[in-house]
């Protein structure tokens, strides 16, 4: 078998390139590495960021998926530390499903005036995939499964 570069296609551009003009084969291989930098930036600036994914997949959760029971197990900051503050940034539940326990946790830092006024061992309901159940949320941007106290102003 003979090289890569001795084969009849690539000889035939290369007797091609030859002939041609310099400043005409620079021209041609310049815009070919812009086209290519055109494309790789687009493709690059349309790529979703973390959170957009994120609450994507809240917003799809919230609309679509099933509602069960569960109970809200712990709350912590995202450095995996005990939160005690009224709107932590993760909140960590549990929920059974045909027999099977999932233990999940949903970062909701972005989230704080879903939270205020949740508390340890709090009933929830949670919406999950059913094509994939641990794939679950306990708050979205439109819809919340936190049974929350009323504020002392509300009581009045």
């Amino acid at each position: 078998m003979k090289p890569l570069l001795q084969q009849p296609i690539f000889q035939h551009a290369a007797h091609l390139i030859r002939e041609q003009d310099p400043r005409i084969v620079g021209g041609i291989a310049g815009a070919i590495v812009l086209a290519g930098g055109g494309v790789w930036w687009y493709i690059r600036s349309h790529r979703l960021s973390a959170e957009e994914i994120e609450r994507r997949r809240r917003e799809e959760l919230a609309l679509s998926g099933r509602i069960t029971d569960g109970v809200i197990l712990d709350a912590r900051t995202l450095g995996n530390e005990d939160s005690v503050s009224p709107t932590p940034e993760v909140l960590v539940y549990s929920y059974s499903l045909a027999g099977l326990v999932y233990n999940c946790a949903q970062d909701v830092s972005t989230l704080p005036n879903e939270v205020v006024g949740f508390r340890i061992d709090q009933p929830v309901q949670v919406r999950y995939d059913p094509r994939n159940p641990g794939n679950s949320i306990i708050v979205s941007e439109s819809w919340t499964g936190l049974w929350l106290r009323p504020d002392s102003k509300d009581r009045d």
